[in-house]
């Protein structure tokens, strides 16, 4: 995003008296096709339960690009043909575990050969074996058995370590790396080693980490060891999430282009989420760091409540709303004497030229895309005059949002209030009804009358302090009294670990992340001097049929797909520990995601059809692993790849979806400066048409960033889509000072972005120096000033030194005259 975007006046946002509107009957055409395809109000909710992953079989399916299918047979033969000069007559799934454990330990003596080509061999069969031996198998779950119990054997032999070795040695591998710069084109055979090794770290990080019913008491305990391995410094002094990043930079920075960046960035997420935990266990710490710090539990378990919401229906469409209002009139007698003079704007509306005027120019992106939608019925606000008959039952799809919600009485979070906000709250007070102020004194109620005593305490019961609000308040004291305080104590987790792995590079980890997310999104447009992150599923020869270039498509969409779920997935979680871990870590973070242009190219990722996006069949079930191991092979026809499945939307597309607007979410949140950006970058059409997804999770988000922003957006904004109002209302949280809903000038006043930026960068650098930076040269550093010592330390000199030491000598100071009178009178 270049930097001149960012300075689009904002009062122009509503400006669209330059665009053409089509003749009538090509709006009618396209306001029929519009129709017959979305019918928003009747697409039902979507079953989908969000997680930290998929269900296992899908996960492991998507660890192979579909132009990998080959390679099963390959790695089956490699392993038969050297199990079969070991073991005579019997299959690995007839040995004991003992024979089994001598056999690999004769394959891990086989990896450290020297022959690049035997190696490989040995690889792929460690490879089939952590498969699942599938050519003895007859089902799925047989594979999946295996599978689990090779790799918890192949992880007791220490096959991980051995895999780490020969990973660094591909990497760096710089004969390769300048080979597959010079290619014009890199297809799979310039990554085999890389994948194969990959794909096997990432199967035993994948089985141990996810547990099964079958799991063994020995299991339990070698999983915990794997963990504790994978996020201590134990692989060349860093944690193994570490060399990944690398992997990622060096890929980015076009040094490695053959680098497999799908199977990177797979294992990476992977290892985080193994390593750090997932979303419970974020609840679970979050819970045990309040209880640590004294303070009160949560309101409620976030988890629960937003799985316990309901999707509500989208805003209507101006097509659907000009059909209910013909179908009310045909109903029931015309009360249009009855309507106020103010709404005559509102029969404007109503014309239908005019709602067909609105929908083009909905169509084409604008500001005003629902200026129709939230609008109240001229016939519903006669009833607010004289109250008629009651009118027919409304179809399930045209309830109001609050009959649709399936909540108890009430709301489903428990409000809110800062400390500060009730600073604010009597600071106002004060200077209304006495005068004068106390600062931040918030006990002290004389003089204010009785209700503002009510007001006060209802503030101070749902009153909530986070845990970034003591740690930034600890911060301050350290800072303001290094000496009496001492040195903090800071507890060696894999979060803090990683952290001090990542803090000298950490901007070009997130640089390249988002590089390879802008070059996955399907709103993207194909540039030569972009990254190709199809390296690992082009094959060698490309499709001749049309058959071939139809599966080649669908494996290049389903790759991009996995690409952006990997990313959105590691950077919440990296965003949600850091959090968790220290504000400031999380701050950090956050302004390098900022400063990446993270803001922009969410939006427009966003700023497609989501729908269809949601939706995509970008997948063949029969050659998904493991299916396509067990079951013969059905015949693909341009039919059954155009059908695809049948389920109703894609798991991990909506997935991403959610995760790219939580990321928005964590960027944004109690940072005017970034919400102004929202609204700079016209946000809020793109955020409403994601509102089309009936899945209460997403919508959730969306309608927390719509929330934010509404007080910048105008009174027309809100006007037209009080529907919109209303579910924030109802699903989002409330802060019981926030006036988010009536946009005051003080709330709305322009922000000076660089200043509050500034200020939080020099936050983070005196937390970083202060805890990270150990230079001996440092503010608080002892100082020897003891003149004896002084002059008798052994300072090491360079060479050239001793060569010019005589002249310097002479020309500094024998040839200069010393005054000695004027040196003591300076004494």
């Amino acid at each position: 995003m270049q930097a001149d975007e960012m300075e689009v006046p904002i009062n122009n946002f509503n400006n669209n008296s330059n665009k053409q509107r089509p003749p009538p009957k090509v709006r009618e055409l396209f306001k029929n096709q519009r129709k017959d395809s979305e019918g928003s109000l009747e697409s039902p909710s979507l079953e989908f339960e969000y997680g930290d992953t998929d269900c296992l079989t899908a996960e492991l399916s998507e660890l192979y690009s579909y132009t990998e299918e080959p390679e099963f047979a390959l790695n089956r033969a490699c392993f038969e043909e050297d199990f079969r000069t070991q073991v005579k007559d019997r299959k690995w799934t007839e040995l004991d575990v003992a024979e089994q454990k001598a056999y690999v330990m004769r394959l891990l003596d086989a990896l450290e050969v020297t022959n690049r080509d035997r190696r490989l061999k040995v690889a792929r069969a460690i490879l089939y074996l952590a498969q699942g031996v599938f050519d003895e198998c007859d089902t799925e779950e047989d594979v999946l058995h295996w599978s689990r119990h090779n790799i918890f054997l192949l992880h007791g032999m220490g096959t991980f370590t051995a895999l780490l070795e020969l990973l660094s040695m591909e990497i760096d591998n710089n004969q390769a790396c300048s080979t597959a710069v010079r290619k014009p084109a890199i297809s799979l055979a310039d990554s085999t080693e890389l994948r194969v090794l990959l794909s096997i770290m990432y199967l035993m990080v994948e089985m141990v980490r996810s547990e099964a019913e079958d799991n063994k008491p020995e299991w339990r305990t070698a999983r915990e060891t794997f963990k504790a391995e994978l996020g201590s410094p134990l692989y060349n002094g860093e944690p193994f999430a570490l060399l990944l990043f690398t992997m990622v930079t060096k890929f980015c920075s076009m040094n490695a282009p053959h680098f497999p960046m799908k199977k990177v960035l797979l294992l990476l997420w992977k290892t985080i989420l193994f390593t750090l935990g997932g979303f419970e266990e974020l609840q679970e710490l979050k819970v045990r760091g309040r209880e640590r710090l004294n303070l009160p539990p949560l309101p409620e378990d976030s988890i629960k409540v937003v799985r316990s919401m309901r999707a509500a229906s989208p805003p209507a469409s101006a097509v659907e709303l000009i059909e209910q209002q013909q179908q009310q009139k045909r109903g029931r007698r015309s009360r249009r004497p009855l309507v106020k003079q103010d709404s005559l704007d509102t029969y404007g509306e109503r014309d239908p030229f005019k709602n067909d005027e609105a929908r083009d120019e909905e169509e084409d992106g604008d500001d005003v895309d629902g200026a129709i939608e939230g609008e109240v019925d001229p016939l519903d606000r006669d009833t607010i005059i004289q109250p008629p008959p009651p009118p027919p039952p409304l179809p399930l799809q045209l309830c109001p949002p609050s009959e649709r919600l399936s909540f108890p009485k009430g709301l489903p979070w428990a409000p809110k209030v800062r400390e500060k906000d009730i600073e604010h709250f009597l600071e106002t007070s004060r200077n209304k009804f006495i005068g004068f102020t106390l600062g931040s004194d918030t006990e002290t109620l004389v003089g204010l009358p009785r209700p503002i005593h009510e007001s006060v305490k209802t503030l101070k019961q749902h009153k909530y302090i986070s845990i970034a609000e003591v740690q930034i308040k600890r911060e301050e004291e350290l800072q303001q009294c290094p000496l009496t305080l001492g040195e903090e104590e800071v507890e060696d987790t894999p979060i803090e670990i990683l952290y001090q792995g990542m803090l000298p590079n950490l901007s070009q980890y997130v640089i390249a992340l988002l590089k390879l997310l802008l070059a996955a999104a399907p709103t993207s447009k194909a540039k030569t001097d972009s990254i190709n992150i199809l390296a690992d599923v082009l094959p060698e020869e490309m499709p001749i049929t049309v058959l071939q270039s139809m599966k080649l498509g669908v494996d290049v969409n389903r790759h991009k797909e996995i690409i952006v779920k990997a990313i959105s997935a590691l950077l919440l979680l990296l965003l949600k520990h850091f959090k968790l871990n220290h504000i400031y870590q999380f701050e950090y973070i956050s302004q390098h995601l900022v400063f990446a242009n993270c803001i922009p190219l969410i939006l427009k990722f966003f700023n497609q059809n989501i729908m269809s996006y949601i939706s995509a069949k970008n997948s063949i079930c029969a050659l998904d692993f493991p299916h396509c191991v067990v079951y013969e092979m059905p015949e693909l026809t341009a039919e059954s790849l155009e059908s695809g499945d049948s389920t109703q939307f894609c798991w991990r597309n909506l997935f991403s979806c959610i995760n790219l607007l939580r990321i928005l979410n964590k960027l944004t949140k109690w940072k005017h400066s970034r919400t102004m950006m929202l609204v700079v970058f016209k946000s809020a059409p793109i955020l409403k048409r994601a509102l089309k997804v009936k899945q209460a999770m997403m919508q959730l988000y969306v309608l927390k960033l719509l929330k934010i922003q509404t007080k910048y957006l105008g009174r027309q904004w809100r006007k037209s889509n009080m529907k919109t109002m209303s579910a924030i209302y109802q699903k989002v949280r409330h802060r019981l000072n926030d006036d988010w809903a009536y946009g005051n000038d003080i709330d709305a006043r322009p922000w000076d972005f660089q200043a509050e930026e500034c200020a939080l960068r020099e936050s983070i650098e005196r937390f970083n120096n202060r805890r990270y930076d150990k230079s001996p040269g440092g503010e608080f550093a002892p100082v020897d000033n003891c003149l004896q010592s002084v002059l008798g330390q052994r300072v090491e000199l360079p060479e050239d030194f001793h060569y010019s030491y005589e002249m310097w000598l002479e020309r500094e100071v024998f040839s200069q005259p010393i005054q000695w009178d004027e040196l003591l009178q300076a004494q």
